[in-house]
């Protein structure tokens, strides 16, 4: 009996902690309390030394000034200036990256910035990342809601098993019962992630991924090998600077890139953007794919 009133307390300071938004109606909601329990363990909360801070609508917080928390947060505690500092290089990220995005959500939990606010976008990133986290932790299936597909040019519901994370959480792969296929999913895309109450049913199927240089995902990887001039090396250095460490002198202007590619999307659209300095010395099929995507360019554009 009293673990589980310790238990509520302390998921009410946690959802106090982060609060800018719940009134007392959608605490007593979230935690299935009464108003006069939820009143009082603020009240204990207060009486404890906790800085209880209300805020318009009924909305009531604990501030990051208690002391409590300032003794438990002592070594990883920023000052305000320390914390816009970090908030500032957290900005100067790409908007697509999503450990930028879920760090500024963090932060600005526990910061009052003032500079910037949250987006729906950001929250329902944050939201969907989170969820995938626990399926994948207790092997559920999920329901990604309104997912966005390039293929079929199509928004729709798709049932999956997601059991992997990939290119820095910006995609997620998964088994679709559906098409008994293993499928990689941009994050970006899911509209909403539904956790469903059944367990994964096809893990067997589940296939270890690679994902390449380029970032693209697959099973099946293919050796490709290409010749760089300046430009094309400075590039690569630049968006894919992991591509660094697999080059290697070919003379006094040139370098030879030898990688593995899961798919030749990736490594085409690199070619294609500085295709007079990039020459391809195996394999056959790129250049064939090259040709072929040439002609499509050229048929498009005149």
């Amino acid at each position: 009996m009293e673990l589980g009133k310790f238990e509520r307390q302390l998921r009410l300071m946690v959802l106090l902690t982060q609060n800018r938004t719940y009134s007392i109606e959608q605490l007593c909601e979230k935690l299935d309390m009464s108003r006069r329990t939820v009143y009082r363990y603020i009240e204990l909360f207060r009486d404890l030394g906790f800085e209880v801070v209300k805020q318009s609508g009924n909305v009531y917080r604990l501030d990051k000034s208690s002391p409590f928390f300032r003794e438990i947060s002592s070594m990883v505690h920023f000052t305000d200036d320390e914390a816009i500092t970090l908030r500032y290089v957290l900005d100067t990220l790409a908007d697509t990256n999503i450990q930028a995005r879920t760090l500024r959500r963090k932060m600005e939990r526990l910061y009052d910035f003032g500079i910037v606010n949250e987006t729906e976008a950001d929250r329902r990133l944050a939201d969907n990342l989170q969820a995938l986290y626990e399926a994948i932790r207790e092997r559920r299936q999920v329901v990604l809601r309104g997912y966005s597909s390039s293929n079929s040019r199509q928004s729709g519901d798709r049932v999956v098993e997601p059991y992997l994370f990939l290119s820095n959480n910006n995609e997620v792969r998964c088994y679709e019962p559906a098409s008994r296929m293993n499928k990689t999913f941009k994050v970006t895309r899911i509209g909403r992630v539904e956790v469903l109450d059944l367990l994964w049913s096809h893990e067997e199927e589940h296939r270890p991924v690679y994902t390449d240089l380029f970032r693209f995902s697959g099973e099946e990887r293919c050796s490709v090998t290409l010749r760089l001039g300046r430009l094309a090396v400075n590039l690569l250095r630049e968006e894919y600077p992991v591509g660094s460490e697999r080059l290697q002198p070919d003379g006094p202007e040139h370098w030879l890139l030898q990688t593995e590619v899961c798919s030749f999307t990736g490594v085409g659209r690199f070619i294609l953007g500085v295709f007079e300095d990039v020459e391809v010395v195996a394999p056959e099929e790129l250049r064939r794919y090259l040709c072929e995507k040439s002609v499509l360019l050229t048929k498009k554009f005149g």
